[in-house]
């Protein structure tokens, strides 16, 4: 039997659910030629788009600077009170405010505004009042009105902060398409993320080089070939001629196959048993294409050569790894 209280919770946390998508779909049904100016102010901005607010508007400010300096859009967080104590110096006149505040009202950030006023910076106000001292203050409006809080009490901030969020999203999407904003900046922005990782680690970067590369002449004896490759142990050797021309590769697994296939190993040269031509990628390609290349022929390991098809390194699956591009 299904518990009263249970369903009851239950039905409370869709409402609250509903209630925040009807106010999300309200505000953009609402915006118009404002939004767009705040975009057009943003982007023709000299110095950064400054954000404020305080309270849950002061948690809420404090992401949508976040996300609009990730996405291509400098920006940083003034708390207002703090701004009231010295930290407004931080802000000039070639700077563009976004105060949030649902009220429109709220002491610290009102306290501001003769301050900025003074300065010269563009004031754009997201507040849920359309005639607050705020909105009447700023040179431009993003209309943060809501029918009613998500909250029972109609007292905590939750329909309120949900919108002011989404409106800073779409703010933020909207300058990323309008800068031209690419996957390669994103991840200039995040060379510790996962996606920063992918499209900032190259060939180069993780290949391996110089002395750590077993190599071995046409005329090397299988078994003197298997002995460079246990020593440098990466499961290869690449046969080389003398001006380092990549002539072919033997691998642990060319040397299973060998051993099928050949009662007198020790009478062989690497040369007679290698893979010819084997498969290169350019020092200057994304470690990425590695990746793909070689799950797409059930290989573990790359040669890396120049034009010209000369040894330059090699780079191996487990070097992926240790990168964190897999």
């Amino acid at each position: 039997m299904e518990n009263p209280q249970s369903s009851a919770r239950l039905k409370l946390a869709q409402e609250v659910l509903q209630i925040e998508a009807d106010a999300l779909l309200a505000v953009s049904q609402r915006l118009n030629s404002e939004f767009l100016n705040a975009v057009d102010v943003i982007l023709h901005c000299r110095g950064r788009v400054v954000v404020t607010g305080i309270g849950k508007s002061g948690h809420v400010a404090r992401k949508i600077a976040a996300t609009l300096a990730s996405t291509g859009t400098p920006a940083f967080f003034v708390h207002p009170a703090e701004a009231a104590h010295g930290d407004l110096g931080m802000i000039t006149g070639d700077d563009v405010v976004l105060a949030l505040s649902n009220s429109g009202e709220v002491n610290e950030v009102i306290a501001l505004l003769p301050a900025l006023k003074r300065k010269g910076s563009t004031l754009l106000a997201m507040t849920g009042r359309a005639d607050s001292t705020l909105a009447r203050q700023a040179d431009i409006l993003l209309d943060a009105h809501v029918a009613k809080e998500a909250c029972p009490l109609g007292l905590a901030p939750t329909t309120s902060t949900t919108v002011q969020i989404a409106l800073g999203d779409a703010l933020a999407v909207t300058l990323l398409q309008a800068r031209g904003f690419s996957q390669e900046d994103f991840a200039l922005s995040h060379p510790g993320g996962s996606l920063g990782r992918k499209l900032l680690v190259y060939i180069r970067d993780v290949m391996k080089t110089g002395d750590e590369l077993p190599c071995v002449s046409p005329g090397t004896t299988l078994k003197d070939a298997l002995l460079e490759m246990s020593r440098k142990r990466l499961g290869m050797v690449v046969v080389i001629s003398a001006d380092q021309h990549i002539l072919g590769i033997y691998t642990d697994g060319d040397l299973r196959r060998t051993l099928e296939h050949s009662a007198d190993v020790y009478s062989l040269t690497v040369e007679q048993v290698m893979s010819a031509n084997p498969r290169t990628i350019p020092a200057d390609r994304l470690a990425t294409e590695a990746v793909r290349i070689m799950e797409q022929h059930k290989i573990t390991c790359l040669l890396v050569s120049n034009a010209d098809q000369q040894l330059l390194g090699s780079i191996h699956m487990h070097d992926l790894f240790q990168a964190g591009v897999v």
